[in-house]
């Protein structure tokens, strides 16, 4: 039997050795968080296309994603991950109108699993990725949540009554719920009429995209494409006094959508009309889904020297810019799928690729004729930056069956023209200027009927 000294000693040695193992643990503990990712910023974009829900942090996170019916949530476990005040700060940034969501739950699920519960106005189809620091921004884990319903884009339009086709000399003025009736698809059909159903829904849209003028005249509708460059994720460039590019163009896209609108036989479609993002081939898909005959894409320029100044028109170049800083300025226009956040597991660049090799030389001389007249009547309100139209790779440009043209309005990088593109005044004399461009462009080259599937 151990003596008494003995005993006492074997007992400190324990106590040291729990010590030793507490204090391990502990600082174990400390490293591993330390090493949790730090979510730095969360974000939401609310539209009607779908609802994007960005969380920006310091280091690429893993994240796994289910839904949950009756009623309808999305689940979302994220791991690496402890919860912190700023993600509990995504609770207070859903709306009341966000077309998807009701609200999120936000919780410590488990050790270093965070989980998400988002509560669904309706069902939804959810893409959950990821994406590598690109600009200003660190990593970021994305949701977008799509409706599973998708709307035919014309049908749309008669819904927000942008689509009203007058009617002959006598006839009563259909409301657009009638007119849309007509045009909306059998949600019903059979997969193996889906075809039928397209022929039908295209043949009607292009019987409402005429109205009869005279007894046996018929004069066709103009549809514009306006395209207000960036949005959502993607700022665009930034004034000095703060103002943001994807703010000024979606102003001036309005204005301009209201002053083509009180002309006759012209309707448009915005591309995105609130403060999201649109990738740049959705753009395009947009346009030629409503068989727009004129893709206007609309931007506020900006270079690292505050001199530089005035206004430009750009149209495609299939074999190289016509200038180096239209060489930079396509390429930086093009960055924005990577600053806005494009799912590159569902990006087509096949189809890119295809729109770029199907740009006829047609296009862009029709594209040359609009972006001349344009710039002629911007040169009477502005400086114009190079007295020609300019010709770059823009990826926005690319429809190969719609003449297609990018206006930097000014440089917002330049007080001077920062003031005015922040300027009420302004944005209406610029608007009028490219409406008059526009005006021309037709009445010398009036679209021709058209009778094709988008």
């Amino acid at each position: 039997m151990p003596s008494t000294p003995q005993i006492r000693s074997q007992h400190v040695s324990r106590r040291t050795v729990l010590k030793a193992g507490a204090t391990l643990l502990l600082s174990v503990t400390a490293a591993s968080r330390a090493h949790a990712a730090q979510i730095l910023a969360v974000r939401v974009w609310p539209a009607d296309d779908y609802t994007r829900v960005t969380l920006e942090n310091d280091t690429d996170l893993k994240a796994t994603h289910f839904i949950v019916k009756d009623p309808e949530r999305m689940v979302v476990d994220i791991e690496g991950l402890d919860l912190n005040p700023t993600l509990k700060s995504l609770v207070a940034k859903i709306q009341s109108n966000d077309p998807y969501i009701k609200q999120v739950r936000v919780g410590q699920n488990r050790p270093n699993v965070v989980r998400l519960v988002f509560d669904l106005k309706e069902e939804i189809k959810p893409q959950v990725f990821t994406l590598p620091p690109a600009g200003t921004y660190k990593h970021r884990l994305i949701f977008d949540l799509y409706p599973v319903k998708e709307v035919d884009p014309i049908a749309a339009m008669i819904e927000k009554g942008d689509w009203t086709t007058p009617p002959a000399d006598g006839a009563a003025v259909p409301t657009p719920k009638e007119q849309l009736a007509e045009l909306k698809p059998d949600l019903k059909a059979e997969p193996r009429e889906e075809l039928k159903a397209q022929v039908k829904i295209a043949e009607a849209q292009t019987k409402a995209a005429e109205k009869i003028e005279k007894p046996g005249k018929m004069v066709r509708m103009i549809t514009i494409a306006l395209d207000p460059g960036h949005g959502g994720e993607d700022p665009g460039a930034s004034g000095r006094n703060g103002s943001r590019e994807k703010d000024i163009v979606l102003s001036i896209a309005k204005r301009l959508k209201t002053k083509l609108e009180d002309l006759p036989n012209i309707r448009v479609m915005l591309t995105r009309d609130g403060d999201y993002f649109v990738p740049l081939g959705t753009r395009v898909e947009k346009a030629r889904k409503v068989q727009a005959d004129l893709f206007v894409s609309i931007h506020a320029d900006a270079f690292v020297q505050p001199t530089a100044r005035g206004s430009s028109v750009f149209v495609l170049s299939e074999k190289g810019a016509t200038s180096t800083a239209a060489r930079w300025l396509a390429d930086k226009e093009n960055a924005a799928d990577a600053i806005g956040g494009v799912n590159l597991k569902n990006h087509d660049k096949q189809l890119a690729s295809v729109l770029l090799d199907l740009s006829t030389t047609a296009q862009i001389n029709d594209s040359m004729k609009v972006g001349r007249a344009v710039l002629g009547e911007i040169g009477g309100i502005n400086r114009l930056h190079k007295g020609s139209v300019e010709q770059a790779g823009f990826a926005v440009l690319k429809a190969p069956d719609i003449p297609s043209i990018l206006i930097e309005t000014a440089f917002i990088s330049n007080p001077e023209e920062e003031a005015k593109l922040r300027d009420e005044d302004y944005q209406n004399k610029l608007a009028d200027a490219i409406v008059t461009g526009i005006r021309r462009y037709f009445a010398k080259n009036p679209p021709l009927a058209k009778n094709r599937l988008t």
